[in-house]
Formats: structure tokens, sequence, C-alpha cells
């Protein structure tokens, strides 16, 4: 039975039990394959696939959402009975905005085969040139595959199926005294090079001995994008949430100039070459939605019910939590105004290198580490630099550094006149949401708040 035919007949069951009731039901199956390495040598391989159904049930004007993995036909029948019972005595949700009304996608996604069927060996081989590619350094980390089949349909007739596949790898190359990483992940296995992503990994380690430490304060930065792409998760997260814009818990401001005009922030999970499913979990489907424009806020993402609280439409961003609409799939535009699926490939390119080229006193840094949120409103975040940092002085890289504790409002970090230049070449950079990718170039910023250095 297909994904969608389990939604169905869920659906059916629901129907049978409360005729008069409201009833979506997604289903996803995903099969996940590990490989994972340490002291150069892998020591783990493992897969594993899960199928999840969600229900969401309202009847009288309550609501109750119950999710399983357990689908044999014996757990399915008291699943759905369990879930009606509890509808009958939960808090009244005046909230509910009703079910999503039936409308095509716009692409079932991108499952690429050499994704869906890479073994064992194909992911072995990217490790294998990984530790090749250090030169004898200690390295450790992960290659995985990842696909998933997905379907929803809802009393209203609405039903829709998708699916999506990534490769990732994860890795670590380390001397005596330092570190350096390297990751990338794609839509297509052929993608992500394992020689690429340990050379840069042992470059870094080794660039990293003798690190120094430098005085706390505010210093010009290049982040590379391994650490714009923590960014965009906390904005994801925070600031583009339209849960969080109804509240007032977010500092965007629809028309406003928020944001340097270099900036360009763009959810998108249906392009071609995109890590994501096409539609969301209330089925709605999913579309290119641009949240800041050269640095203008358009607006946040939304779900059904963000959306009809706000007095607009869904834009398909709902989870399965309470959290509110999140962007899973966004994308900050490289400079060159190209689309984010044209980016070359995961291999060190030399946008950084232009980057640093144009710094005249301050720090690249590689990644953040630990980061969390201080104030939602402003996002003011706090976290660490990780994995090699670097002292730059006239476009020169002079000395590493230890690592700094930053305290920093990730949006004025962005503001007008805030943003010195983008970089060129965008990746999408491995995350441990199932469906989300934060693709994105490095970026050189004119201030970047260190609050403390290795002595505190």
């Amino acid at each position: 039975m297909s994904e969608l035919d389990f939604a169905g007949r869920i659906v059916e069951m629901v129907k049978a039990a409360v005729p008069d009731a409201d009833t979506e039901v997604s289903v996803d199956t995903t099969a996940l394959a590990l490989t994972r390495f340490a002291n150069s040598m892998i020591h783990q391989n493992v897969a594993d696939e899960t199928t999840t159904v969600r229900l969401v049930t309202h009847l009288d004007g309550r609501t109750v959402a119950s999710t399983t993995t357990v689908t044999s036909d014996e757990a399915l029948g008291s699943f759905v009975a369990r879930t009606v019972d509890a509808v009958r005595i939960a808090p009244l949700d005046p909230g509910w905005p009703g079910l999503t009304p039936a409308a095509a996608l716009a692409t079932s996604g991108t499952a690429d085969e050499s994704v869906v069927n890479a073994t064992p060996a194909d992911r072995a081989a990217r490790i294998r040139a990984f530790v090749d590619a250090a030169g004898g350094l200690t390295t450790a980390g992960y290659c995985r595959t990842r696909h998933t089949h997905a379907a929803f349909a809802n009393s209203a007739g609405h039903a829709v199926a998708g699916s999506t596949a990534e490769i990732a790898m994860d890795g670590i190359a380390r001397t005596g005294s330092s570190d350096g990483s390297a990751r990338a992940a794609s839509a297509f296995l052929s993608d992500v090079d394992g020689a690429i992503l340990g050379a840069r990994a042992a470059a870094k380690a080794r660039a990293g001995d003798g690190a120094v430490e430098l005085s706390p304060g505010r210093y010009e930065v290049v982040l590379e994008q391994t650490a714009v792409a923590d960014m965009l998760q906390a904005l994801a997260m925070f600031g583009f949430n339209g849960k969080g814009v109804n509240e007032r818990q977010s500092f965007l401001e629809a028309g406003a100039q928020q944001m340097d005009a270099a900036i360009t922030f763009v959810d998108d999970a249906i392009s071609p070459g995109m890590i994501g499913l096409p539609f969301d979990t209330e089925g709605t489907p999913k579309q290119i939605t641009t949240v800041v424009d050269a640095g203008r806020t358009v607006g946040p993402v939304q779900d059904r019910r963000t959306a009809a609280q706000a007095g607009t439409q869904s834009t398909g961003n709902a989870i399965a939590m309470a959290f509110g609409a999140f962007a899973l799939n966004l994308s900050l535009r490289p400079a060159d105004g190209d689309s984010v699926t044209e980016a070359d490939g995961p291999a060190a390119d030399s946008s950084v290198a232009a980057l640093v080229a144009r710094m005249s006193h301050g720090i690249l840094v590689t990644d953040h580490w630990y980061t969390r949120v201080l104030d939602p409103r402003t996002l003011v975040m706090t976290g660490l630099t990780r994995n090699g940092a670097w002292l730059v002085e006239n476009g020169e890289i002079i000395s590493p550094v230890r690592n700094f504790r930053f305290t920093q409002s990730y949006p004025q970090a962005l503001g007008p006149s805030s943003v010195i230049a983008v970089g060129t070449h965008a990746i999408a950079v491995p995350n441990n949401y199932s469906q989300a990718s934060f693709r994105c170039p490095a970026l050189h910023l004119a201030s970047w708040n260190f609050t403390g250095g290795a002595s505190g």
C-alpha cells in the first residue's frame, strides 16, 4: 500500500467512527542509512526505515493531534479510537483554521535515484576519499543518505504525495592541538566529494596550529557557509515564523528596510535540486516565498493557523509542532544574483578567499557552535566559534586564533550598511531536522560582537 493509499484509509476509518469530524492524515516513510568513522576507520554502518502517521481530528470545536509509528491493522484501529476519544474531551480550539482545500502541487519533489539507491559502498568510498585526503591526520565524521516518500489526505478531498532525498557528509581532521571541519549536503550523490571535504578539513586543522588568544571586542568578520547556516536556522525558527510575528516576538516589520540591500532570503523547497517535500504537514503545497527582498522585509512564512490570525494565506510552512510556521528550506541568495540551485557544488571555491582579501582587520570564522537565543524579539544569540578561526590583516591571514564566545543580534549584523559583501558560492549545509535544508554563501560583515575569549 502506498503512503497515499494508507493516508486515505485512515481518513475513512475516522469518518466511519465520527462522520462529522474534520480529519487530516500525514504518512511519511523515511529510509536513513548512516556510515560513521572515527580514528580514520569506519566503525558503524546502520540503516533504518520508519513509517510515521500523524492524525489530526477536529470535532465540535475541539482539536487533537496524534502520532504513531506502529502501523499494523490492530494498532491503527486502536490509534484511531484513542484519538476519537481524546477529541471529545479536548479543550476548545477557537483558532482552528479549517482543512486545506484541494490544490495541485508545483512539483513532486527531487528524489534522485542516485541517492535513493545509494549503497554502503557508496558512502564508504566517500569516507575513504576523506581519510586519504587528510594526509595522515586523525579523522572522524559521517556520511549519510536519506530519502522520504510522504503523502497527505484529508476529509475535504485533498490528497497529495511527494518525495525528497539527500546525501550529507560531515567530517573533522585533527592535529595534536587543532582541528578543522568540512561538511556539505546535496540532492545528488555526485555533488558530495569526500576528497574535497577531507582536504579542506585537513588544511584548516594544519592552519590552526599555534592559535593565539585575542581580546574580546567588535571585529569585522568573514563567516564561512557553515557559520552562516547557523544564522539561517535561528532566523527561520524565531524571526521568520508567522506565529512569532503574530505574537510580537519577532523583529520582522513588513515593508521596512531592516537588512542590507545585499540580503535576500527565500524559502524554497520546490526548485529543481532542492532538498525538501513539496507540501507541508497541513497538505498545503509549498511555494517559493521571499521573506526579505534586497533588504526590505516582505513578511514571514505562514501555516494555516498563523495565516488565519494574520488575515493572509498559508505559504506552506506548517510543521508537526505547535511552534508556528518554519522556513525549513531557507536560502540566502549569493551575490551574483543567480538562483542558489545553480551553486557549483561543495568544493572549496575562491569566494571565501575573495571576501578575506577585502578585509582590513578582522576574523575569519569557520563555524558556530552551541548557539542559543537570549532574546527572541531582537534575536540576540550567544555561541562559540569552532573548527578554526584566523586573524586577518589587510587581506592576509596572519595567525590562527583561539575560540571566542559571541553575543550578537543576527538581524543587527545583517542590517543596512552592515554587510560588506555576500559570497558568490552557495552550498547546502547538513542539518539534523529531517526535512530542513539551509543553503547559503559566505558573508563579510562589518561588525561582530565577541564577548569572551578562551580565558573567559
